[in-house]
């Protein structure tokens, strides 16, 4: 299997476990009141497990050029924490259906940005009828998936 097909499988588990993760952060929410205070205690389990994973793999940071980046790295995890605490608190709302296909029109529109421009250090992908209209299919999927 080469890089690419595993890359594919490692996202389609990760959008499995997004699946999973946010009605598990709205079980937990109930008894602590609070979709962020969930949000915390998921960050918390997974701050450990990283925290583990970075002990045990070798890693060597370079000082130098972790004090040269911009500002701006330093927000991806409030992403982050803005989708678990959403997810936590839309779940029971709307259906992890109606929350995740809405969450993926919501990457593509940003993803199709990105690469259009080549930001946060992406290599330039240009804006083509094909991306649009694939972007305009995933919209219609949150659409559809919400009268469903």
């Amino acid at each position: 299997m080469n890089l690419a097909a595993v890359t594919i499988l490692l996202a389609v588990i990760a959008g499995a476990l997004m699946a999973i993760q946010a009605p598990t952060n709205a079980l937990l929410a109930r008894p602590v009141d609070s979709p962020v205070t969930a949000a915390f205690l998921s960050f918390v389990v997974g701050t450990a497990a990283l925290g583990i994973l970075a002990f045990l793999l070798p890693s060597r940071p370079d000082a130098a050029g972790v004090r040269a980046l911009p500002w701006y790295v330093w927000l991806g995890g409030l992403y982050g924490a803005f989708f678990v605490a959403v997810a936590a608190f839309g779940a029971p709302r709307v259906g992890i259906a109606v929350l995740l296909t809405a969450v993926v029109a919501g990457q593509m529109a940003m993803a199709v940005l990105l690469d259009h421009y080549g930001l946060l250090g992406l290599p330039k992908h240009e804006v083509s009828l094909q991306r649009v209209a694939g972007l305009l299919l995933v919209v219609a999927g949150v659409v559809l998936v919400r009268r469903g």
